[in-house]
């Protein structure tokens, strides 16, 4: 029973790509997240997404902020607002830090990933971003281009 609920778990993972491209990571911490049922129902379903999402310190607290969770299709009139704000989960320590980090000019918090651990539990990966400037973002994209030709060169 447990190794079939496994392999489903494994298969969600949803990424936030835009954030590598337009952000310098810094640091990463793992942070579960409150949610209602039929929110995790639409998880496990892989009906979420990542883009144009942001974190928030508020009162002590890190909030995710217009992240994406489609309807659950089963559900009743007790059914999830798509793009609620929803409470992430990390201790006292790990919030401070965050926040410090956050105060300065050009930092912020950005979620990377959402998947299922093995125990059935939401979790987002977020990390401390410093933004990218244009130049840097063309850097990247050069830096892509090439491992592209690169692999295609071997490929050949």
């Amino acid at each position: 029973m447990s190794s079939s609920k496994t392999n489903h778990n494994n298969t969600i993972n949803i990424k936030n790509r835009k954030a590598t491209f337009d952000y310098e990571i810094i640091e990463t911490f793992t942070a579960g997240i409150v949610l209602t049922g039929t929110e995790i129902k639409s998880i496990r379903q892989g009906k979420c997404g990542l883009t144009d999402t942001y974190c928030m310190v508020i009162n002590g607290e890190i909030w995710v902020k217009n992240m994406y969770i489609a309807e659950y299709s089963y559900g009743s009139y007790n059914n999830h607002t798509t793009h609620r704000d929803r409470k992430l989960l990390l201790n006292r320590k790990e919030i401070r830090h965050i926040a410090k980090d956050t105060m300065q000019p050009g930092f912020s918090i950005v979620p990377l990933r959402l998947f299922i651990n093995d125990r059935g539990l939401a979790k987002v990966v977020i990390a401390i971003g410093r933004g990218k400037k244009q130049y840097d973002k063309r850097q990247s994209i050069k830096e892509r281009e090439d491992k592209r030709t690169i692999d295609r060169m071997f490929k050949k």
